[in-house]
């Protein structure tokens, strides 16, 4: 194999620590005890013999840790083009700023008077983003999108219930991030389902039709899951508003739009951003995320408390907010991600900020034509910024998309996102992102083309796939339906 970044190579084996360690071995040497010894004999009773720690010397735990680390795939070793998570590179830049010992070491429980500095930062980051989506207020509480979207959910609870009306039902789109019914259901709304036109796009009509006194608006994405921009967009709102409804935006595509979709314009009335797609923070690290709101000024009263006031050159935490529907985290959100998002929108400026949506809608483009004669296009049609393809063309030769991801490892790539969006059969959702040169996007267009060489010339080569790695490929249905989860 040439084709791709992968090689066989050095693949190391790596036992569990309490394989390794043997009595004895120590990474550090303590200093003779020079005061008298505290531990009383309750004490050693409660403490009894302590935890079963492996005894490992310094190398064994950089050794373990390093062979570990070569496991792992991410963003820093390659494309990692899962569509609908904007997997890109993030400068580490932002993870410098957010390490600032006058960061780092501020506490969330000094006075206001104390935190002049962090509150700034928190205050025009709120601006930001506002600046941004074209929307009024801004919260940077929500610790993740779903959070945000169920937020977004309360405070369409709190409108109605300020203005005395009793409603029950939301609507749906297919084409709606996967978490929306979720964030609905929790706050009491039934979701009713909005099945999309042929082209991937809202019917308006089906939205009218659907949209009534009990039903008190809408979650869309825009663009949606499809990578498709809603075009009817303004028409659908105002469908909505028409009929005393709300409608709420997933932001979770921001990445295709920054800078050019004014959001108010298009009648949202209140959205959420993922500061970990979008505005360099790593995502799907397992750390923290957050999912800031943004809302016209009619929900602005509901946001969650506190909110960051500016009083003169002063800023303080205000809590005197009878209609907020309350405090969403114990202190104002995931700070150290805030800082990287806050950090990253002022080395980019407005005006790059757009040139990434450009770029990463044009990388997407240029996927999708690169392979429309090599995997089935679902929507033929200019896309955001991402492209979505089906295994329709392969399952002649009786490969599945499942078959052609396992062979993309092989060659050193991490698939891309499959069987999502539910709405495309066999789904292939790539999207590259706005960091990716040419160079790459042609390596692995040609690794994908190969790929589906093999499919039609020797089929049990990604049946069999992957072949040289660690581990083959695994029983997914046996895991699912007898998981083991003692470890």
């Amino acid at each position: 194999m040439t084709l791709g970044p992968g090689r066989t190579g050095l693949i190391l084996d790596e036992p569990l620590l309490w394989e390794k360690g043997k009595s004895g071995r120590t990474a550090f040497s303590m200093p003779d005890l020079d005061v008298p010894e505290a531990i009383t004999t309750i004490d050693k009773e409660l403490l009894g013999e302590g935890p079963d720690f492996p005894d490992l010397s310094e190398v064994d735990v950089v050794r373990h840790y390093t062979r570990l680390s070569t496991w792992n795939f991410g963003v820093d070793t390659g494309m990692y083009p899962l569509g609908s998570c904007t997997m890109k590179y993030n400068p580490k830049i932002n993870e410098k700023m957010a390490a600032t010992p006058g960061i780092t070491a501020s506490h969330p429980l000094l006075g206001d008077e104390l935190s002049q500095g962090s509150l700034k930062i928190l205050f025009e980051l709120q601006n930001l983003l506002t600046s941004l989506t074209g929307m009024d207020k801004a919260c940077l509480q929500p610790s993740a999108g779903a959070q945000g979207e169920m937020a977004g959910m309360l405070i369409f609870a709190a409108y109605f219930r300020k203005i005395g009306e009793k409603r029950t039902k939301i609507l749906i789109p297919d084409t709606a991030h996967g978490t929306n019914p979720a964030s609905a259901a929790l706050c009491g709304f039934t979701p009713v389902s909005i099945k999309s036109k042929a082209d991937g796009t809202l019917d308006l009509q089906s939205v009218s039709e659907l949209m009534d006194e009990e039903t008190v608006g809408i979650m869309l994405t825009n663009p949606n899951t499809l990578g498709i921009f809603e075009e009817s967009i303004r028409e659908v709102t105002a469908c909505i508003h028409e009929k005393g409804g709300l409608v709420y935006g997933d932001g979770a595509n921001m990445n295709a739009v920054m800078g050019i979709v004014d959001f108010k314009r298009c009648g949202i009335d209140i959205m959420h951003l993922n500061l970990h797609k979008t505005f360099s923070t790593p995502h799907g690290g397992g750390g923290p995320g957050a999912g800031p709101i943004c809302v016209v000024e009619k929900l602005s009263p509901f946001l969650p408390v506190p909110h960051i006031v500016k009083n003169l050159e002063q800023y303080h935490l205000e809590y005197d907010c009878p209609d907020s529907i309350g405090k969403l985290h114990a202190f104002f959100g995931n700070f150290s991600v805030l800082v990287k998002a806050y950090s990253y929108i002022l080395s980019m400026g407005g005006k790059n900020l757009k040139k990434a949506s450009q770029l990463a809608v044009l990388n997407a483009n240029y996927v999708k034509e690169s392979l429309r004669d090599t995997l089935q296009l679902a929507y033929d049609m200019p896309c955001m910024h991402e492209c979505v393809f089906s295994d329709a063309l392969q399952q002649k030769h009786q490969i599945s998309t499942l078959d052609m991801a396992k062979r993309l490892i092989d060659y050193g790539y991490h698939p891309p996102t499959i069987y999502f969006p539910l709405v495309v059969q066999g789904a292939i959702m790539i999207e590259p992102t706005e960091t990716e040169n040419k160079q790459d996007l042609d390596q692995f267009i040609a690794v994908f083309k190969k790929v589906t060489d093999e499919a039609r010339e020797n089929g049990d080569i990604l049946r069999n796939a992957p072949a040289i790695t660690k581990v083959r490929r695994l029983d997914e249905t046996l895991a699912a339906r007898k998981p083991c989860l003692v470890g």
